[in-house]
């Protein structure tokens, strides 16, 4: 008899353990698990390509990453009861990477072109940029001077509107010109020496170069005016549900001025497009 109750106790106790792990368990997928919306469905991820540049897409001091497009794409997907996935691209191939299905849009600070409407469904047009030329100050007098450019080594990102206008700008038909694989590099290749201007957003600029940053000693050559540009988010072509859908949540959001309060957090807000 006593032999029964120690197996039925000692059964007890297994029983008892294996429910205590079994709550553990269960607590920890709790709590690492999928987010969700109010109503306890799982967020569906929302995978956005981004290259990294402030003020749009950057790592503060925090390791966090920041900036306008990231606020304003979280603000959107948070509408639509989407997780945002931020991923790296490389831009040069940015429409692959979204055709294959690698990312679901490009949020980027993407200049709206015939090409890229004719290749990808864009938004409507958010906000206004244009494409400058960055020397370090010590030069500015110099290249102030169209007929300086010539022979100058310029540099831009691959793929980009400041490759565009590289290419295609007169001022720039005897310039020694590089395509590099992203602005942040553009802005290096000009702080090492090996280049003698980049050419940029004029968004970029406003976040990147001058007092407070790491090019203190850039500016924008100011006797250039290179075409005003437009930004917009580009979606897979023919996938109008999506863009339609976000095109609605990003109205909205214009509307009650959540928009405004990150772009004004940004210094951006006077070029926003409503």
């Amino acid at each position: 008899m006593k032999k029964i109750l120690s197996i039925i106790m000692a059964l007890a106790m297994l029983v008892s353990i294996t429910a205590m792990f079994a709550s553990c368990g269960s607590n920890e997928e709790a709590s690492t698990g999928a987010e969700t919306n109010a109503d306890g469905t799982e967020k569906e991820t929302f995978v956005i390509g981004i290259t990294y540049f402030e003020p749009m897409n950057y790592f503060n001091d925090n390791n966090e990453l920041v900036g306008f497009e990231t606020e304003f794409a979280k603000a959107v997907c948070a509408k639509l009861g989407l997780e945002p996935k931020f991923q790296e691209i490389d831009w040069k191939v940015k429409e692959t990477e979204l055709n294959s299905g690698a990312i679901d849009c490009i949020w980027n600070g993407m200049t709206i072109d015939d090409d890229r409407k004719a290749n990808m469904g864009i938004s409507d047009p958010y906000m206004e940029n244009k494409q400058v030329l960055v020397v370090k100050k010590d030069n500015l007098e110099k290249f102030s001077d169209p007929a300086n450019l010539a022979d100058a080594y310029i540099v831009a990102e691959e793929g980009s509107a400041g490759e565009t206008v590289a290419t295609e700008n007169s001022y720039f038909a005897d310039s020694n010109f590089t395509a590099v694989a992203t602005q942040a590099n553009a802005l290096m290749e000009v702080k090492s020496g090996t280049a003698d201007a980049a050419i940029v957003d004029f968004v970029l600029s406003i976040g990147s170069i001058g007092e407070g940053t790491d090019y203190s000693d850039f500016v924008v050559v100011d006797a250039y005016d290179f075409n005003p540009e437009e930004y917009g988010i580009a979606f897979r072509k023919g996938d109008t549900e999506t863009r339609e859908k976000f095109q609605k949540a990003i109205d909205e959001l214009m509307a009650d001025g959540t928009i405004d309060k990150i772009a004004e957090k940004y210094k951006l807000k006077d070029l926003l497009i409503k």
